[in-house]
């Protein structure tokens, strides 16, 4: 493929009629439940080139067939290609483009320079959004990549909302925020805490979450001055020489210290958001459970089109919290868009709080005559559980469950094998892909 003029993009196009929400897909399975319950673009990572190299990430096969799937609701898919690129990593770039455009991907989502211009020249009909990893927090530096040929930008967490809406009254671009899911302790994507405490290249996908362990602080009780080798170090907190130790700043009873930010929830912030400007609101979390990606992309499609339909006399509906909640492993708050975070967003609890439903089972087939579903196993269940049934066609109802049968009508105690399919007695009318949940 030779090589190209740099796009220029002018016009319109920058205001979408209708915010995108965007959610992660860490594997090809959560991708399909992304785009069923509700989302109008989906982000996937490669097997090369992201920051999420603990997800499992899609084959060029998975990404057809993703493109494929998606493409038939309406929705487009979108590839991180977003480490910061050491010399090692630029062998094979322009192959690995090729072969994402040529997969139907719609847009990459990138950080480093080279890997923007690479793209641009090479394959100008894949659309390049310019990555969070670039911390990219005022208009002039959006302007700057508009004129480099890109047609988004993915702004800084740390950016507020009186900032976007500056940014899009002086230029004319497609603008994507985060509104939901972890914040990164650091400027998104440049820590290297995880590089010094595991060897694993945050920059290149190996973060370890190293911000979200527990710590124990220690005053050094040492005499000023005195020397420590290494090898000595390495046993603290043991005596680093007669008679003198490394003394604790915390009680037993403290909580460990811990540098974990509260999770990003702007569920009740959207008339704000789309009001700023915003054109892409994007959920974070390819590692998150599939349970997590239904419930919140299902939650914030509900609250985006009950706005758009009527945005003088919308209401924020308590349920669609509700739902949140149920996804939720963390505190939540609202980042950087109204004010600074400080020591109240951080989490200091001694343990995390996870989220207090399983994922149980996903409704195959119902047959209304009946009354019956096919229900897939995906967490063991059993006759006497209250269970909870939702999807994305408004389907929410909870029941108990009664009589199990296995394919061939046969009385099941408990639906205890993974991917088991049972028969049960629904309350109500359900639909395929709806998803059935127990509380822990």
């Amino acid at each position: 493929m030779g090589t190209m003029t740099k796009p220029q993009f002018h016009g319109k196009r920058y205001r979408l009629d209708k915010p995108e929400l965007l959610a992660p897909a860490g594997n090809l399975e959560k991708l399909k439940f992304a785009v069923h319950y509700g989302a109008d673009a989906v982000y996937i990572g490669g097997q090369k080139y992201g920051l999420r190299s603990g997800a499992d990430n899609f084959t060029f096969e998975e990404m057809r067939e993703g493109v494929e799937f998606a493409k038939k609701y309406g929705a487009k898919v979108f590839v991180a290609t977003n480490i910061y690129a050491h010399n090692e990593d630029i062998a094979g770039i322009e192959e690995y483009l090729r072969n994402l455009y040529e997969a139907g991907i719609a847009a990459i989502i990138v950080a480093d320079p080279v890997i923007v211009d690479t793209a641009l020249r090479l394959v100008p009909g894949l659309e390049v959004h310019l990555s969070t990893q670039q911390s990219t927090l005022n208009w002039q530096a959006v302007s700057f990549w508009k004129q480099e040929g890109l047609p988004r930008v993915v702004l800084g967490r740390e950016t507020s909302l009186e900032e976007i809406a500056e940014i899009k009254q002086h230029v004319d671009i497609e603008i994507e925020s985060f509104i939901h899911g972890a914040m990164c302790s650091s400027y998104s994507g440049r820590c290297v805490l995880s590089n010094h405490f595991t060897d694993r290249d945050s920059n290149r996908g190996g973060c370890c979450q190293s911000c979200r362990w527990k710590y124990d602080l220690f005053e050094d009780g040492r005499p000023e001055g005195t020397w420590v080798s290494e090898e000595d170090q390495a046993e603290a907190p043991q005596p680093l020489q007669p008679g003198v130790t490394q003394l604790p700043l915390h009680q037993p009873e403290d909580n460990p210290f811990s540098m974990g930010s509260k999770d990003l929830c702007m569920l009740e912030s959207i008339p704000d958001l789309i009001e700023a400007g915003i054109d892409s609101f994007k959920i974070e979390g390819r590692m998150k459970s599939i349970h997590y990606v239904a419930t919140v992309v299902n939650a914030y499609r509900k609250a985006i089109d009950a706005y758009m339909a009527d945005p003088e006399n919308y209401v924020l509906k308590p349920e669609w919290l509700e739902e949140l909640q149920k996804a939720a492993n963390r505190p939540l708050n609202t980042g950087f868009f109204y004010d600074t975070p400080d020591h109240e967003d951080h989490i200091y609890e001694p343990e995390e709080k996870a989220a207090p439903y399983d994922f149980a089972g996903l409704v195959l087939e119902y047959d209304a005559e009946s009354g019956t579903a096919l229900v897939q196993q995906r967490n063991n269940f059993k006759p006497g559980q209250e269970v909870e049934f939702f999807g994305p066609d408004d389907t929410f109802f909870k029941q108990t469950v009664g009589e199990l049968w296995d394919e061939a009508g046969n009385p099941l105690d408990v639906a205890r094998h993974p991917l088991q399919r049972v028969r049960m007695k629904v309350d109500q009318p359900v639909a395929y892909f709806d998803m059935m949940r127990k509380r822990k």
